[in-house]
């Protein structure tokens, strides 16, 4: 049965002297409600009352220098293999996890309680103990981040054909190479969407929101695509700064921390690639930015490098010398900069060695950060230094 407290039962906790306390010791070690914030839900009618869900989650700050690995919601779910990747956190210079609350497929990963996202049916219940993995991480001061992806998504697309990207005719939906659908990067309605999974996310616990796929399709039949809510003369980096501009504004509230995904190549690139990320119209509205800068998703030829991938050391170096070059004439920090690293081979062999040259490449642009991708979720140890 679903417990709350009462306006009255909150009054009468409180001029008891043993449960006052009791009530505030934990409330400071645990940072859940303090004496303010009750006495704000006071105020008003009897029937108000303190729900479960209206309690600020305990999170941790973010580190100094966050390195972290990537965790897929289906591998959160397995208890063995996500211990043997918290083991390698605990026992390394890692202090971070990157995990799915949405990917590609759309559905959230864990029961959600907001009755709008239950309506959407898109959760499911990969991840069942949500709550209790993050207070385990937290009790390895492992700093817990929310990857979403937004607009791929096919779950929607599917549910709400109205809100995806169109084909020419402006009715049929529009799918990549891979088959995926993607929802309108114009959309108010999905930009909602995206702030309620938000919301849900940070009231579970995650310490940090990091967005992926915050662009425009890419990788299709790009001369068969519409858009139905964009203006026709809005362009596609003006377009994504909006949404951004946006979910800055709805989630000020939950006072956390939020990321951005970009395609690697925004750190050179001044133009928006036909995606609609451009660098500085990307970092006022995140507190870090994490461009994908995976030697292997660099096109042959770049920088005079026949095979890109096989050079992960010059290859970072170039992206995260440019990228701090551009923050500071934007008036802004390099330190917002935490790069994706490559740890899956494609294009080469990744090997500790290669790994290790992608982080020395971080380290000799100055900056201190980092995140290692495979979606296999199986890391190379002797790429990371021991505790």
């Amino acid at each position: 049965m679903k417990k709350y407290l009462t306006k009255k039962s909150v009054v009468f906790s409180l001029i008891s002297g043993a449960a006052c306390f009791a009530f505030f010791g934990v409330s400071f070690l645990l940072d859940v409600p303090n004496s303010e914030y009750i006495a704000s839900k006071i105020s008003g009618s009897e029937d108000n009352i303190i729900t479960p869900e209206e309690i600020k989650p305990a999170h941790i700050k973010t580190p100094p220098h966050v390195r972290g690995i990537y965790m897929t919601s289906w591998v959160a779910s397995t208890k063995d293999w996500r211990q043997e990747l918290v083991n390698l956190i605990d026992s390394t210079e890692l202090n971070a996890v990157v995990i799915d609350v949405k990917d590609y497929t759309g559905r959230i990963s864990f029961e959600v309680s907001d009755p709008k996202l239950q309506g959407i049916g898109s959760a499911e219940k990969r991840v069942a103990d949500i709550k209790d993995f993050l207070d385990y991480l937290h009790s390895k001061n492992i700093y817990a981040i929310a990857r979403i992806s937004v607009f791929q998504d096919v779950y929607l697309a599917k549910q709400r054909p109205d809100l995806a990207v169109k084909r020419s005719d402006g009715k049929t939906v529009w799918k990549d190479r891979k088959g995926i659908a993607w929802l309108d990067p114009c959309s108010k309605e999905v930009w909602d969407y995206a702030v309620s999974v938000a919301k849900e996310t940070e009231r579970v616990g995650f310490d940090e929101l990091n967005f992926d796929y915050i662009r425009f399709p890419s990788d299709g039949n790009m001369k068969d695509v519409s858009y139905s809510f964009c203006q026709k003369e809005i362009e596609k980096s003006d377009a994504m700064e909006n949404f951004f501009a946006y979910l800055k504004k709805e989630l000020e509230v939950l006072d956390v921390p939020l990321s951005a995904d970009l395609f690697g190549m925004t750190a050179t690139n001044s133009d928006d690639l036909n995606i609609g990320q451009v660098l500085e119209k990307t970092e006022p509205y995140f507190d870090y930015i994490c461009p994908m800068v995976y030697p292997s998703h660099y096109p042959p030829t770049y920088n005079g490098f026949k095979n890109p991938a096989e050079h992960p050391y010059e290859v970072v170096k170039l992206a995260m010398d440019t990228a701090s070059g551009r923050l500071i004439a934007a008036t802004s920090t390099p330190n917002k900069l935490r790069p994706w690293l490559q740890d899956f081979d494609l294009g080469a062999t990744y090997d500790a060695a290669m790994v290790r040259k992608q982080k020395q490449a971080v380290y000799d642009a100055g900056l201190d950060s980092w995140l290692l991708w495979d979606a296999a979720n199986k890391y190379t140890h002797a790429a990371l230094d021991k505790e």
